[in-house]
């Protein structure tokens, strides 16, 4: 039970209505930061985990 063109139609007047056509360029590029923060910071954990497995596997 995907979503349809319908339901995506009808989210994207919403959103038209709710924000206007003036601000939403500038709405979607602070949800374009907000990912790529997300990103970087699930990255940045990522990459201490791996350092901190190798840390481990050089003291034994």
């Amino acid at each position: 039970m995907g979503m349809s063109f319908w339901h995506l139609l009808l989210i994207v007047i919403v959103v038209f209505v709710f924000f206007g056509a003036g601000r939403l360029p500038s709405v979607m590029g602070d949800v374009g930061k907000g990912i790529r923060s997300l990103r970087d910071g699930l990255k940045g954990e990522n990459d201490a985990a791996k350092a901190d497995d190798k840390k481990d596997n050089k003291n034994t």
